[in-house]
């Protein structure tokens, strides 16, 4: 008898395990349709470690604008289908927007990073204080005067160090958030913080890329394989993760210091402090070191790499576009003479830089995949482009969204050669409404998808798009772009070796910037070089003397 029940219990142990096997992998029929998927693996071995967003462009072609990919047990929904987003993203946004399990997420940041945070009362109280510093109020009252000054000084910076030209929008960048964030400038390209900072994003992008790391939250049993068989991945995150909170903690440390000997300058962590000091303190926060220096650090990263990225990008466009350069200068040139350089007030007359911001965000955006959110609860969704189709599919909760803002952005129905820098893709859109504006309407007018979508949308929208415009104007308005040769001649300034290619000419990682390039940036005449030299000192005469200089100097 006793046999009898071990057999049956082994047979319907070995059924068990057969059926999970069996249907592990296995997309539901109740799920939009998707590749072909394997037992217990489905998907995973058709995503690539990297550039997953060409691939995911690809079947986007394919299956349409939302498919499924199996990911083990676990389900992932790919978008790219701007109705979708608005539909999904936006109007159900309560129930978007969670952020996926990452054990590497959690090994780095320890749940304090607000973009890897879930929803909840520690992500709500810490948005509100960025929003409180960086709202559109803020920014036009208070914000523009530090970013009209750094972008004074970055002409001068391509004035004086036209070879150093990939560091420049990086310094830029920088010292404009490490000014709103911590109270301090970074006055050089080369200054020591800012190289430490942007050593820590590459490595961090590697990693944190989409197929980039082992499925260990799908797959358990993979922490104890050696770790070598995955390029050393805990170690590669370990890394990241010293490095980050070495430095983060290092800012900490320097604005307690700058505090007690010269007092409050009015940056964001200097009001975070003073709620910390505060005993009615937001609900959800502890103001531990770690959370303290992680909302800082945070909120430098974003205000950092996400500008010098694009206009990186767009610098690289104006070297292979000339012809575009040139009607960008004339533009400015019927609006600002050479006594001055554009500023912000001059953006409701120069809609065509306004399309050239766009068609940088959209040509080669800093995120193609933007950040995957998760669903909080089970959704039946339509993803019918026709009104006679009623075909309901559903997306079981915990289900990781993707947005593929790639995809988005270089579809051709949309955007006609989308390859090509234009922009005139925009000629028809209303270029003077801004994209932070354009994100809160209907869906056909939106322009791109750079700041991401619904509640996790970028809380420094207002921030960057200025940055953005600002340099892009000034540098038109001050130089010509060049390839490195010098050459003058418009038929002849395409260098047969810059490389424009997204899959080779760009970075890896799921935050993308141009690779290293040549280009010589010529002054427009004596007398922009004069004003490009007068208003720095201006500048540094009325904005910078605000702000410390923080960071040693690289050696």
């Amino acid at each position: 008898m006793s046999s009898h029940v071990s057999a049956l219990l082994a047979g319907l142990l070995l059924a068990t395990i057969v059926y999970f096997l069996y249907n592990t992998g296995r997309r539901d029929k109740r799920l939009p349709p998707g590749p072909p998927t394997l037992p217990v693996l489905g998907n995973i071995h058709q995503i690539p470690k990297q550039g997953v967003h060409f691939q995911f462009t690809e079947w986007a072609r394919q299956y349409g604008g939302i498919y499924t990919l199996k990911l083990g047990t676990g389900t992932a929904a790919v978008i790219t289908d701007p109705r979708l987003v608005k539909q999904l993203l936006d109007k159900k946004s309560s129930k978007y927007a969670e952020r996926p399990r990452s054990y590497v997420a959690n090994l780095i940041a320890g749940g304090d990073h607000i973009l890897l945070m879930d929803y909840g009362n520690q992500w709500r109280e810490t948005r509100k204080l960025f929003h409180s510093h960086f709202m559109e109020k803020m920014v036009e009252t208070e914000h523009i005067k530090v970013q009209e000054a750094e972008a004074r000084q970055m002409l001068r910076d391509y004035l004086i160090e036209p070879k150093q030209h990939m560091l420049h929008p990086k310094r830029y960048s920088n010292s404009i958030t490490m000014s709103l964030v911590w109270g301090v400038r970074t006055p050089t390209a080369h200054t020591r913080h800012m190289h430490r900072l942007y050593d820590v994003m590459e490595v961090w992008s590697k990693v944190m890329e989409t197929g980039a790391t082992p499925p260990v939250d799908i797959y358990p049993f993979l922490h104890w394989l050696p770790q070598r068989v995955f390029t050393n991945w805990i170690d590669r995150a370990t890394h990241v993760r010293n490095e980050m909170n070495n430095l983060y903690a290092d800012f900490l440390h320097d604005i307690r210091l700058r505090r007690k000997v010269v007092g409050n300058r009015g940056s964001f962590m200097d009001k975070v402090l003073d709620s910390a000091e505060n005993e009615k303190r937001p609900e959800g926060l502890t103001f531990s070191d770690h959370e303290l220096y992680f909302m800082g650090g945070t909120a430098t990263e974003g205000g950092s790499d996400t500008s010098a990225s694009i206009i990186t990008a767009f610098v690289h466009a104006m070297v292979a576009y000339p012809e575009i350069q040139r009607k960008a200068q004339l533009k400015i040139d019927s609006v600002v003479g050479p006594d001055r350089s554009p500023t912000w007030q001059d953006f409701p007359r120069l809609p065509y830089i306004a399309q050239c911001v766009k068609e940088t965000m959209r040509w080669r955006p800093v995120t193609p995949l933007a950040f995957p959110h998760a669903l909080a609860e089970d959704d039946w969704i339509s993803a019918a482009t026709a009104a006679a189709d009623e075909t309901q599919y559903l997306l079981p909760k915990g289900t990781t969204i993707i947005l593929n803002a790639w995809g988005i952005h270089h579809d051709p129905s949309r955007f006609p050669n989308p390859e090509t820098f234009d922009p005139d893709h925009y000629a028809s859109t209303a270029a003077r409404t801004l994209a932070t504006d354009l994100a809160n309407g209907p869906w056909e007018k939106r322009d791109h998808y750079g700041y991401g979508a619904g509640r996790r949308f970028c809380p420094g929208a207002h921030l960057a798009e200025r940055n953005l415009f600002l340099a892009m104007a000034k540098l038109l308005w001050g130089f010509h772009i060049l390839p490195r040769t010098g050459e003058k001649d418009e038929k002849k300034r395409r260098p047969a070796d810059l490389d424009l290619d997204p899959r080779t000419g760009y970075s890896a990682g799921f935050l993308v910037c141009a690779k290293d390039f040549e280009a010589e940036f010529e002054a427009r005449g004596r007398e922009r070089e004069a004003t490009i030299r007068r208003e720095y000192d201006e500048a540094e005469r009325d904005v910078f003397g605000r702000f410390g200089a923080c960071g040693e100097e690289r050696a």
